[in-house]
């Protein structure tokens, strides 16, 4: 049974530690060979956009865009759909890689058979 863990952020610069956490706890897990669904809403819909993770800072924490890159990399990134409208954030202006889903999607995901799910 393949087991599944979604992380979704839902802070981004204007809670940089919760938004950190939430990047470190995915890439983390990612690296331990878990499969990883990291999913960005709220102000963290933002490092959707390149360039974004780049600007973000927090001392004594790994840089965002590693993080980032790895989830890129080696899991999956979704925008949710109504954050990103919300920003004016389309399909076009994400990075490689990041799909842009809504709650459906989330839920499908945190349904399936040993899916856990945690939120930041």
């Amino acid at each position: 049974m393949t087991r599944l863990l979604v992380v979704k952020a839902t802070a981004g610069a204007d809670a940089p530690e919760r938004c950190s956490q939430a990047f470190t706890v995915a890439s983390t897990a990612v690296a331990a060979g878990v499969d990883v669904s990291f999913w960005l809403t709220g102000e963290s819909t933002w490092f959707a956009l390149p360039g974004r993770a780049e600007q973000f800072e927090l001392p004594h924490a790994a840089p965002l865009p590693d993080l980032l890159g790895l989830l890129l990399d080696n899991g999956r990134v979704t925008a949710c759909t109504q954050c990103a409208a919300r920003r004016g954030i389309t399909p076009e202006d994400v990075l490689p890689g990041v799909r842009i889903a809504g709650a459906a999607v989330f839920v499908e995901e945190i349904m399936g058979e040993g899916a856990r799910a945690l939120v930041y």
